[in-house]
């Protein structure tokens, strides 16, 4: 029966998972929050985490990477400690939460094997299937014996049934992206020549032990899901076929297969954690030739740059999967699920795809566009201010949007002069690579809502000290952005010289030979779409190589210069600009030899600094001024997002 009042009848359709049903066809992805204490426990922060992600309307919430042994499994800090019953208090508090919330709630037990972290473990070694080590990480490997093969089987089911007693009601086993499961499974890194190794029969047999052993641990009223690469993507990997054979055994002790795809501990993390330089869905072929294999039973669900519930429908009702697993568009607007019931998809906050959220790498989960997420009081929401102020915004590039929205939500009058025609900033200037259409729908949506959101905005008015005098505010922000950075370079103004932003607005068009002066994020991006573009690009800066493009994500800047490798872009580091002639760039190396890089065309890409022309005339017009966004501080729009989101909280 077709659901009334929206057009997404397939994802808000309830389905039997096993022997629960779900009240729909989303799940709430695993991920690692960092919201625990130093002892494996959930905070209070976690806990009101949980039950928020419950509040978005998932069927099914799974916690990430949760260890099935202390001593030998973790691959990231701060993860859940489920392998005692000392520890049952606060998981019975995680349970509550989600149920209050409405979800079912399930944890992803994982045993990361060779990828084991060696700052985290307490072994003195790592658990694999044969000794390969993973570059980087530890070199002690102990092969897997007998004993330790039934220890850890042990540990899975010892986990799952810990799990079920304090009212979970599944758990994930993660069996992907080259984790302890995967080692087994994968001829690419198991080369053992006992009854474990060499045949696919073999092969998949210590992943078989442990789902045995966790059905045998829960019964048959507990959800088993089972997460999986779709393919490994690297040559000699597991491929779907494989997957397909393997699952039609699996499927007795399961009753969710999640289809991923690539691996996370070696090289190329970015196909199992997909940034924005990947294709929306990529895993979704790997998910269909599953989910129309006649004989697999289970139902399918699919993960991996699933941004929006239009596109989740489409792709469960095209028959590719039968459920979508989504983490990263949740939490960048977690009332996207009721924006779309509502008939509103177009009023949701779009992700950036930029895995700034991403915990288990130093820092709580956090998220570039929403600055709520994973706060605490009084910054996990808007709330009005005790009393009603007048509130002047200079500028409406993203720090000066998100300072008028949030006041406004507050009770507080805002007036917001630009002296453009349109919101948005600089983002206008960045947001036309190929691919950047995430950050341009953010832009978009950002310059809509803001438009529509109460406060006086004055396009094509360039602020003035009368002006903002004659609004007698009680408190002036000033948001005025940042202007490039433009060093003593000789020959900076000859013509075949343009800056980065109007090389990537599309406002000039080059081919040829690209020289890119500057290592930093933009330069390398805009270095990527020129050489995508056919050209022949070249990047040089001071710093070193293995710094370029540094502030990214770890996962986002690998593929980045994964990518510039693969385009063939040459990088020139510890080198310094001296001049510029209609030759080319010279430059000069930490020996004082200098050197032309031939060039057509270069791109000037030293960086921003904030506009302090711009700031000079207003801070101190009146007691209450602050400066905010990249005026105040050149970073990113995460930072920009934050800072002013928190300062309009305490306005």
């Amino acid at each position: 029966m077709k659901v009334p009042f929206n057009n997404y009848e397939h994802i808000f359709s309830p389905i039997k998972v096993g022997h629960t049903t779900l009240k729909s066809r989303i799940e709430f992805s695993p991920l690692v929050s960092d919201l625990t204490n130093c002892n494996g426990e959930a905070t209070q922060a976690y806990i009101d985490f949980v039950e928020a992600q419950a509040r978005t309307g998932v069927a099914l919430i799974t916690l990430g990477a949760t260890p099935v042994d202390k001593a030998t499994a973790p691959d990231y800090p701060s993860e859940l400690d489920v392998t005692s019953d000392l520890k049952i208090n606060h998981l019975y508090l995680l349970a509550e939460a989600a149920h209050r919330g409405g979800a079912k709630l399930s944890v992803e037990l994982v045993h990361a094997g060779r990828g084991a972290n060696p700052q985290v473990i307490t072994a003195p070694y790592v658990l694999a299937p044969s000794n390969i080590p993973v570059p980087g990480q530890s070199q002690y490997i102990k092969e897997m014996d007998q004993h330790d093969i039934e220890y850890v089987v042990h540990c899975f089911g010892d986990c799952a049934l810990r799990l079920k007693k304090v009212g979970f009601d599944g758990v994930m086993i993660h069996g992907a992206h080259g984790k302890l499961l995967a080692q087994f499974m994968s001829p690419l890194t198991n080369h053992r020549s006992d009854i474990y190794g060499g045949s696919f029969e073999n092969r998949i047999r210590f992943p078989l032990m442990v789902l045995k052993a966790v059905r045998e641990a829960v019964g048959k009223d507990f959800l088993i899901e089972y997460r999986i690469s779709g393919d490994e993507i690297v040559p000699g990997g597991v491929q779907v076929q494989e997957v397909i054979e393997f699952l039609k055994v699996a499927q007795e002790y399961i009753d969710l297969v999640n289809v991923s795809a690539g691996l996370n501990i070696d090289k190329q993390k970015f196909y199992s954690m997909p940034p924005y330089y990947r294709p929306k869905g990529a895993n979704i072929p790997y998910a269909r030739a599953i989910k129309q294999c006649p004989e697999i039973r289970i139902p399918v669900s699919v993960v991996g740059g699933i941004v929006s519930a239009d596109m989740a429908e489409k792709i469960i009702a095209e028959g590719s999967a039968d459920m979508c697993a989504i983490a990263r568009s949740l939490l960048a607007d977690p009332e996207m699920l009721h924006k779309a019931w509502r008939g509103r998809p177009e009023d949701t906050r779009p992700c950036l795809r930029c895995y700034s959220c991403a915990g288990g790498f130093g820092s709580h989960i956090s998220c570039a566009v929403n600055p709520s997420l994973g706060r605490s009081f009084p910054y996990d929401k808007v709330r009005k201010a005790e009393e009603k102020k007048k509130v002047v915004v200079i500028g409406g590039g993203v720090a000066g949007c998100q300072a008028a929205q949030t006041l406004v939500k507050r009770g507080h009058e805002v007036v917001l002069f630009e002296k453009n025609d349109r919101l948005g900033g600089l983002l206008h200037d960045i947001n036309k690579l190929s691919f950047k259409d995430d950050l341009l729908r953010y832009t978009q949506w950002l310059s809509r809502t803001t438009l529509q959101c109460g406060a006086d905005i004055r396009l094509n008015c360039e602020a003035t000290p009368a002006m903002v005098r004659a609004e007698s505010p009680d408190v002036i922000l000033i948001a005025t952005g940042s202007v490039p950075l433009r060093p003593p370079v000789p020959g900076l103004n000859l013509e075949n010289v343009f800056n980065v932003l109007d090389v990537d607005s599309g406002r000039v068009k080059l081919s040829g030979r690209i020289v890119v002066c500057g290592g930093g994020l933009s330069g390398c991006e805009s270095a990527l779409q020129l050489a995508m573009d056919g050209c022949e690009v070249t990047i040089v800066d001071q710093i070193e190589e293995k710094d370029f493009a540094s502030g990214l994500h770890p996962i986002t800047r690998q593929m980045l210069l994964y990518l510039l490798e693969e385009h063939k872009i040459t990088k020139l580091g510890r080198h310094i600009v001296r001049s510029i002639t209609t030759e080319g760039v010279v430059v000069e190396d930490k020996d004082w030899k200098q050197k032309t890089l031939p060039a057509d065309y270069v791109v000037e890409a030293f960086g921003m600094k904030s506009n302090t022309a711009a700031i000079d005339p207003f801070r101190y017009l009146i007691p209450d001024v602050y400066v905010i966004g990249d005026a105040y501080e050149v970073k990113n729009i995460k930072n920009a997002n934050l800072k002013s989101y928190d300062l309009c909280c305490n306005i």
